[in-house]
């Protein structure tokens, strides 16, 4: 027959038995017991809510901004509008056709930074950036190359991002 021991009171100490000093001494009272079963809970608890609260304040911080929508009829030809009081001109150097390269040249006299984003409109096409090189007279240019479309569609648009602030030029492959 198994023997089963109680937790709150030391081995040995049964009916008319005296304890032993060396039991009581190994043994943890019932409020230490009870006191560390929460921090077995609550420390994966707060770990998983610290971690929820880490993943929503990235996924809130790199959100895209509003874009600021600049018809452009053709940007082979070349699309011009005004940032921060100066105008500036985009302009695709080559036809873009998927899975080839062909160049983006961006004027924007002042800007330090810009870059290009291309997704396709209604399907979401993996992260697609390109940081443009700065060159001589405030033009920046960059090689592009676009992901191919199994569906066969060609709507695209260019989000341009001059010194922090978005814009979105539609724009198609056909």
């Amino acid at each position: 027959m198994k023997r089963v021991l109680r937790q709150d009171r030391p081995q040995g100490a049964g009916r008319g038995c005296k304890a032993d000093k060396s039991a009581t001494t190994t043994h943890r009272p019932q409020g230490e017991r009870l006191a560390a079963y929460p921090m077995r809970v609550l420390a994966p608890l707060l770990l998983m809510v610290a971690l929820v609260a880490i993943a929503a304040a990235g996924y809130w911080l790199k959100r895209p901004a509003e874009a600021i929508v600049v018809s452009c009829a053709d940007p082979l030809t070349g699309c011009t509008f005004v940032h921060r009081s100066v105008p500036v001109s985009v302009r695709f150097l080559t036809r873009p056709v998927p899975m080839e390269a062909f160049g983006l040249g961006v004027t924007a006299p002042g800007a330090s930074k810009i870059s290009a984003e291309f997704q396709m409109v209604g399907m979401e096409m993996g992260f697609n950036r390109y940081d443009l090189r700065p060159g001589k007279d405030g033009e920046f240019i960059a090689q592009i190359t676009l992901p191919v479309c199994i569906s066969g569609q060609g709507s695209w648009m260019l989000y341009l991002e001059i010194d922090g602030i978005r814009y979105a030029l539609p724009f198609s492959t056909r």
